[in-house]
């Protein structure tokens, strides 16, 4: 062997040692077990959220329940369920799976996170209501500490529902009960309010999305037919199979609703008219919520406008004896109650 190949065959074998002893080969070989030890989590915790979503929707998980919702062989769903009781999470009662008091604590804590998650994808990130909860799915099982999951409780402002309406868990475990029934079974003619729309299956939301219909939104059933529900939410009529209908529930109405009648936009003031907040709209959320409340747009606070700008933007505002400024699309998220001027109120007690 000549002293070329025999220096090329040293540095073949001294480059092979270190990619084996120092790069990647360690790294990676944590890394595939740091990986496979989080997927084997995930489908732990999907597991244990679809047996708790399966009892508080008033259905039984079992084997082909997970199978199906896992998207596993009913062998796999059956192996996985199996470790599952081992470890004194769950247990079988007459082919019907319920969590045990420790399964039921874990799974409280991944629908919590799953719903915050969905909560800062709509407020912060400004994701399409209709890709929430993949993106959630997939975030969910990242949030390893409970003190992770309760900053993000406290940086979202401690929301109680999440995009969809459902209720979020509070720290302490509890969820509150939403209350609300079904709309294909609500009754012709009389008002309600969305409260939750169901977020599986996805094409059913989609169709639901993507006609505006959300958690908020006031409907009325016009017509009710063996094949269809027509309703109107106030501007446009929709048609609905009762399939789709079935994953929107509805609430009575709140009487505030007349009120709200009486109130106007903040951007609908007229210059030197003053008026009171009343509210910032349902949908305003997130960093955009948090500024107008920081400028003093909170319940109760005196509001003027000072200038109306001839273009539309900036409009000028004096609030708690500041002059702000605000877009017209950030004035009319506010809700106001204009208050009497002091020749109406002059003319009001007889002064002349």
């Amino acid at each position: 062997m000549n002293a070329s190949l025999a220096a090329w065959l040293m540095a073949t074998a001294a480059a092979a040692f270190f990619l084996w002893r120092v790069w990647p080969g360690r790294r990676l070989w944590a890394d595939l077990v740091h990986r496979r030890r989080l997927r084997a989590r995930a489908r732990l915790e999907d597991l244990l959220k679809h047996v708790f979503t399966e009892r508080h929707e008033g259905r039984e998980a079992t084997v082909t329940s997970v199978a199906g919702h896992l998207r596993l062989s009913k062998q796999a769903a059956l192996r996985l369920i199996m470790q599952s009781e081992a470890a004194g999470l769950l247990r079988s009662e007459s082919g019907a799976l319920r969590l045990t008091a420790e399964g039921d604590k874990w799974a409280v804590e991944v629908v919590r996170a799953h719903r915050l998650w969905e909560t800062w994808l709509a407020n912060e990130a400004h994701l399409p209501v209709a890709r929430l909860h993949a993106a959630a799915e997939r975030q969910e099982h990242r949030l390893t500490a409970a003190h992770q999951v309760d900053e993000l409780d406290a940086y979202l402002g401690h929301p109680r529902q999440d995009p969809h309406g459902d209720a979020i868990p509070t720290a302490a475990g509890e969820i509150a009960a939403l209350g609300a029934q079904s709309l294909a079974s609500w009754p012709l003619g009389k008002a309600a309010e969305i409260a939750h729309v169901e977020d599986e299956p996805e094409e059913i939301f989609r169709t639901i999305t993507e006609i505006g219909l959300r958690p908020g939104s006031r409907v009325r059933i016009l017509r009710r037919t063996g094949d269809e529900l027509i309703i109107t939410d106030g501007r446009k009529e929709h048609r609905l199979a009762p399939l789709v209908a079935g994953n929107i529930q509805v609430v009575a109405e709140p009487e505030a609703v007349a009120e709200r009648e009486s109130l106007v936009r903040l951007c609908d003031l007229k210059p030197g008219e003053e008026a009171e907040v009343t509210r910032l709209d349902e949908e305003l959320r997130g960093f955009t919520r948090r500024r107008l409340l920081d400028l003093g747009m909170t319940p109760n606070s005196r509001v003027s406008l000072q200038l109306a700008n001839a273009f539309g933007d900036p409009m000028a505002f004096r609030v708690r004896g500041t002059t702000i400024a605000l877009r017209r699309d950030q004035a009319s998220r506010i809700w106001v109650r204009r208050l009497p001027s002091a020749s109406d109120a002059s003319a009001g007690t007889g002064a002349t």
